[in-house]
């Protein structure tokens, strides 16, 4: 590999050979070696991947640009410095060759660096485009721009989420004007090339040793202006209306679901691309279920005659009344299911179950023949109850094998 050295002793050993008769190869090797490392100049390592190149060159031309540094020769040094080291480590063949042979051998593929700050410009336009608000040629300054995306928010029942439904919205939003057909103009014009620009979309204005290129103020960088806008529209080639849009909810919406209607957001500019519509679900309560994921939850209320006898009872599920059958000596807070009778998932469709609590109710107001046959019941079990009392409470109960 070459030796490395400053730009102050380049420029020396430059002007040194400019005045010798020292041969044309050996004028051109030293100024091949005279440039620094370009993993160097971008800080980065040798194993750095394309985007971390990216970002890193983002990063320095942002911080060198001319415009932030007026009149610092450093500065633009540093930032033709790492445009050219961007320019190669970004292209694969380039940056084999460099790793190998360095900078002696990009000599072979014509690449000899950037003549100025315009040609760095014509080369990474997009780069520059996101950071400084301005492009380096004209079709992109006028290239059409997609519509904005739009949010709805809507409310639907338990039983709706559950199963499913299709509906119609009303959304407002801009749309293609119906009269200029999205051109802005009034019908039989057309838009004239911007005089202050000369129809490129962009003016330019020195900065140091480069010539730099921002937004034309006037027609704000479309390169054309319009001297008979269209009434209707206002001349912004788009107005604004109500429409009525059909959503089709799939079976298992949950509170936070996201819906895409594709091209159904506002209208681009320029006879660009519509926006998306999303719409945002909210579900409502249910006076029986809750839902938990795909199950739905809820309780069953029977009397402790039911639980300790057993019977069967017809339970509410989705999809109607079904028959279940209360095991004898059922005990408070058991629970039991109905499989495959709760929410289909949206992944794969396939339902949930339906999980039932049991509750059981203590009976109030009583007649004098319940209260009777209860005292009887209670004379039977307070034996029971009282064995296992007293075997609580004899010493040593609690350390007794169970």
């Amino acid at each position: 590999m070459f030796p490395y050295f400053s730009l102050t002793t380049y420029y020396t050993a430059l002007n040194y050979l400019d005045n010798s008769s020292i041969d044309f190869r050996q004028k051109k090797l030293l100024k091949m070696t005279a440039k620094r490392d370009y993993y160097n100049i971008l800080g980065l390592n040798r194993n750095a991947t394309d985007g971390e190149i990216k970002s890193r060159y983002r990063k320095l031309a942002l911080k060198y640009h001319p415009d932030r540094n007026p009149g610092e020769k450093t500065a633009e040094e540093k930032f033709k410095e790492a445009a050219e080291a961007y320019e190669v480590l970004r292209d694969p063949q380039k940056r084999n060759i460099y790793d190998q042979y360095g900078h002696q051998g990009l000599e072979g593929t014509g690449f000899s660096g950037f003549s100025g700050f315009d040609d760095i410009f014509s080369s990474f336009g997009d780069i520059f485009e996101d950071f400084f608000g301005f492009s380096t040629n004209r079709s992109s300054q006028s290239r059409t721009q997609r519509g904005s995306d739009l949010r709805y928010d809507m409310t639907l029942s338990f039983m709706e989420a559950a199963f499913g439904t299709e509906t119609k919205i009303d959304v407002e939003k801009m749309e293609e004007c119906t009269t200029c057909l999205g051109s802005a103009c009034e019908p039989g014009t057309a838009p004239e090339p911007c005089r202050y620009c000369n129809g490129t979309g962009q003016v330019s204005r020195s900065q140091g040793f480069f010539m730099v290129r921002t937004t034309c103020p006037t027609c704000r960088g479309v390169g054309q202006t319009i001297s008979d806008p269209c009434l209707n529209c206002k001349g912004s080639g788009r107005v604004m209306v109500r429409k009525k849009v059909s959503v089709k909810i799939p079976a298992g919406v949950d509170t936070g679901s996201r819906l895409r209607l594709t091209g159904e957001g506002e209208a681009g500019a320029n006879g660009g691309p519509p926006g998306d519509l999303y719409v945002f679900v909210q579900i409502e309560s249910h006076e029986f279920f809750k839902r938990d994921n795909t199950n739905v939850i809820c309780q069953i209320p029977i009397s402790f005659i039911q639980a300790a006898l057993g019977d069967k009872i017809k339970v509410p599920t989705l999809n109607g009344k079904k028959t279940f059958e209360i095991p004898k000596g059922t005990q408070p807070g058991d629970l039991f299911r109905f499989r495959g009778e709760g929410i289909p998932s949206l992944r794969n469709g396939r339902r949930g179950d339906q999980v039932m609590q049991v509750l059981i109710k203590t009976p109030t107001n009583l007649s004098k023949k319940q209260q009777v046959l209860l005292k009887e019941f209670a004379k039977l079990e307070s034996g029971k109850l009282s064995n296992k009392l007293k075997n609580i409470l004899k010493p040593g109960a609690s350390d007794s094998p169970k």
